[in-house]
């Protein structure tokens, strides 16, 4: 259970509706996500981090899907359950299976042991970009 208030979109204000409203469009969802909810008791951040989701999220050099998978990569290392479910969600709808999330976590294993180890032995890196 949340620690705050989230705040429903029937007490919400106008600007905060307004971006609920695009959330919605955008993620082709009839409900407003938790965390937006949460951050609405700020409505300058929400709108803040909306902007910045989109524009991080949105059209790049880095396609959609590796964009997500970069994400459950990154939820799963900071250990944040909310984020782990919603992107593993949105790589299943884009057609990642089972097989392929099992890999996708196999390498954030490896990744995070390796990172262990060479930060608790203090090897210095020797290879350079």
């Amino acid at each position: 259970m949340a620690n705050i208030k989230l705040i429903d979109e029937s007490e919400a204000d106008e600007s905060v509706v307004a971006i609920y409203n695009d959330i919605k469009k955008t993620f082709g969802m009839d409900f407003v996500p938790g965390m937006f909810r949460a951050m609405a008791n700020n409505p300058a951040y929400l709108e803040a981090s909306w902007n910045r989701y989109k524009v991080i999220m949105g059209p790049g050099k880095l396609d959609r899907k590796t964009k997500e998978i970069i994400a459950v990569a990154v939820s799963a290392t900071n250990g944040c359950e909310y984020c782990i479910n919603a992107h593993t969600a949105v790589l299943k709808k884009m057609g990642l299976g089972d097989t392929e999330i099992t890999e996708l976590m196999a390498v954030v294993d490896l990744f995070s042991g390796f990172n262990k180890l060479l930060d608790g032995l203090r090897v210095e890196s020797d290879i350079f970009p």
